[in-house]
């Protein structure tokens, strides 16, 4: 018999969004995932299962059951020779990585954080850069679904393939994820490699930089023209590193979110901070490689806002420039760095931001130093406003003000997604308030 507590409260990581479940449950088993559910249908309950709560929006918040799947987290095959794992839907890629190290396998992408549950990760859309590279749940090739009823569907391209086609960015609204099976690669050392630049010769020069790097990245530094560019490639090198406790913290850290809160009295050191950083911590070349996962990851220090859309890949200069404008004619309006622009390769999965095209996301944060908000919403308007001129969609684990009415128009196959949604949880079981503003 699963046991569930009450006055648990839940609270995602960057402390932007939290909730007071009625229960909450941590089931060790199918079993008992059915269990919650079938209780959630006699009292008429909603449920919401959550994984390592990094979501910077409210897509996990419920006033009725939550369902945390970190007991669920073991690796049940190894297939060496097709290089495909299955897990249970809990595991955090974090615990993941050791496992496949040494079956000598890798993910062949991986987002900048690994404190996720891999179905969270395939969920929200998460994504890394590359344009050869698609986001995460595209290294899905199979996957197993609780619905409401309790019934459990085998879920691949060859069975229940339109479930599966929905269920690889699932937002959790179908049901629960209880395996996943990853189409893993050999396992890979990277050389990352960083040097800066400006904003206009790298927006020259795009397909030049993509062709250069298979994992390229950008960071813009907002009130300048800034850029520090970052390669990451495969390479045989050994392990090395650039990292060091006195910039990477002393400076990168505490003296920065320092600076970042007086900000907050005085804005118009804004644009000096982010001039100041990058000519102290980013204005020379940096090497450092290891194996892909310690490359791919890196620690998310500062508590902060953050909006991501993907842009079609062509509109990259256009948005980017339009965002620059935007802020050198509102000097009231204050960005912190860096904006991240990244690159993703096209996908067919019914709610994926790239879905049916090459994608360029911008990704822009507002600190929150010492946990004071500092104030964001002109910023974010404007910048929404640019997204959606250019046809943006917005990253499902963020925050965002879009309505049906927009999904509607951002994504062609929203009303088939829609028509699965509701053919497998014909009550709403698995809504919230973020999702009600998606489908109503």
């Amino acid at each position: 018999m699963v046991h569930g507590y009450k006055g648990v409260q839940f609270q995602n990581w960057a402390k932007t969004y939290g909730c007071c479940p009625e229960m909450y449950y941590q089931p060790t088993s199918v079993e008992e995932v059915r269990e919650v559910l079938t209780l959630a249908r006699q009292q008429n309950k909603r449920v919401k299962v959550v994984g390592g709560g990094h979501s910077p929006s409210d897509i996990a918040c419920t006033d009725g059951f939550m369902i945390h799947m970190g007991k669920m987290n073991r690796v049940l095959q190894v297939d060496k020779e097709k290089k495909q794992v299955t897990v249970e839907a809990g595991i955090l890629l974090t615990d993941l990585h050791p496992q496949l190290d040494k079956h000598g396998l890798a993910m062949s992408n991986l987002g900048a954080v690994s404190d996720v549950t891999i179905a969270g990760v395939i969920g929200s859309g998460t994504h890394n850069t590359g344009i050869k590279h698609g986001i995460l749940a595209t290294q899905v090739v199979a996957l197993t679904l609780m619905t409401a009823d309790g019934a459990v569907l085998e879920c691949s391209e060859s069975s229940n393939a339109d479930v599966f086609q929905a269920a690889r960015v699932h937002l959790g609204c179908l049901g629960v994820i209880l395996t996943v099976t990853l189409q893993c690669v050999s396992q890979f050392q990277l050389q990352e490699t960083s040097f800066p630049s400006t904003l206009k010769e790298v927006l020259d020069n795009l397909d030049s930089h993509l062709k250069k790097s298979e994992y390229f990245r950008f960071h813009w530094f907002p009130h300048s023209e800034n850029v520090n560019i970052i390669y990451q490639d495969h390479t045989n090198k050994a392990p090395s590193s650039a990292s060091n406790w006195f910039w990477d913290y002393a400076i990168g850290f505490y003296l920065l979110e320092f600076l970042l809160w007086i900000s907050t009295y005085l804005p118009c050191l804004v644009g000096w901070i982010n001039r100041f950083f990058f000519w102290l911590l980013f204005s020379h070349k940096k090497e450092s490689s290891n194996l892909s996962h310690k490359i791919f990851t890196y620690e998310c220090r500062f508590k902060q806002h953050v909006q991501d859309w993907a842009i079609p890949r062509e509109k990259t200069k256009e948005a980017l420039l339009e965002l620059k404008a935007m802020l050198e004619a509102h000097p009231n309006v204050v960005a912190h760095f860096p904006v991240e622009v990244r690159f993703t390769r096209g996908d067919e999965i019914l709610m994926s931001p790239c879905f049916q095209r090459d994608s360029c996301y911008v990704n822009i944060i507002i600190y929150r130093p010492y946990g004071k908000d500092v104030p964001r919403l002109d910023y974010w308007l404007a910048y929404e406003t640019i997204m959606k001129k250019f046809g943006g969609r917005p990253h499902w684990a963020k925050a965002h003000n879009c309505t049906r009415k927009d999904f509607e128009k951002m994504y062609p196959a929203f009303k088939k997604f829609c028509n699965i949604r509701e053919k497998l949880d014909p009550t709403g079981m698995f809504l919230n308030s973020y999702l009600e503003k998606v489908f109503y």
